[in-house]
């Protein structure tokens, strides 16, 4: 703890805050590379060395870790990219049945999208810069899919309105949604063994199935039943002004954080295997 406040004072709170789209994303990425089949490996390097056609060029997506977290980085290229802004998340009330069509209006949200970039990828008669941003997208997408607040809410913006503290740790910017990005993210991928390896087929089996909406059900669950849960005893009671993460709580944080990481791997693996093999 001592040396995460060391860090957090020298770094401030943007990096901790960023760390699921950096290291978070970059390991789903990595965890999908190593499951793919040797041809859709091929596939994918084939497709991001073509990457310079995005011409985003503050934006690199040569490998598959530059791709995990270019749907972020061009977000800071202004109105050009405006568009997918809500392609990022689909906030689904978890106090109520779950209901993805009207957290998805006209295909803007992140579960219609994967379906989208996988279709792209899937027709090789599409550009070939467009199906190279789809992969881009479908790379960072199952991955915002899997940080469970961007599947489900409570109409606070997942989380973000949830003032929260992590431990002792508790600057005035830090919400629910920002321990889940980067605080949460870094302590369960930090954690060994390292989540990434070559999966068994039986360890893929038992995550892979569904569909994208079944996902979107299993993230929106987990947001109910470990991270609303975990901040507020009461998934659905009253929020208190600051939300606490005791060290006893955040220990039993690291093993569901961890599965989410490797169901986002394994199910990209399955969609680039099904899009690109």
């Amino acid at each position: 703890m001592r040396i995460l406040l060391i860090l957090a004072a020298l770094f401030g709170l943007a990096s901790p805050a960023q760390a699921y789209w950096e290291y978070g994303h970059e390991t789903i990425a990595q965890i999908a590379y190593r499951n793919v089949t040797p041809d859709v490996r091929r596939a994918i390097d084939g497709l991001l060395a073509k990457s310079a056609l995005l011409e985003t060029p503050t934006c690199p997506a040569r490998t598959i870790e530059q791709a995990s977290v270019w749907a972020d980085c061009v977000k800071t290229l202004g109105p050009r990219f405006s568009y997918a802004y809500n392609w990022h998340y689909q906030n689904v009330n978890v106090c109520k049945p779950f209901d993805l069509k009207p957290a998805c209006p006209d295909g803007n949200c992140v579960s219609a999208q994967i379906e989208r970039d996988v279709k792209l990828l899937k027709d090789k008669s599409v550009p070939i810069r467009e199906r190279v941003m789809a992969l881009s997208f479908l790379i960072h997408f199952v991955g915002d899919l899997h940080q469970p607040l961007h599947a489900g809410d409570r109409g606070d913006l997942g989380g973000n309105r949830v003032k929260a503290a992590y431990g002792i740790y508790a600057p005035e910017r830090l919400n629910l949604h920002s321990i889940w990005d980067g605080l949460i993210a870094e302590r369960a991928i930090s954690t060994p063994p390292s989540l990434v390896r070559v999966y068994t087929a039986a360890e893929r089996e038992a995550v892979v199935g569904g569909s994208v909406e079944d996902w979107s059900r299993d993230s929106w669950q987990v947001a109910h039943d470990v991270v609303y849960a975990s901040a507020l005893g009461d998934p659905c009671g009253p929020v208190p002004a600051r939300a606490v993460l005791s060290e006893a709580t955040i220990e039993t944080l690291v093993a569901p954080a961890r599965q989410e990481l490797v169901k986002g791997g394994l199910r990209l693996a399955r969609l680039l295997n099904e899009s690109l093999g």
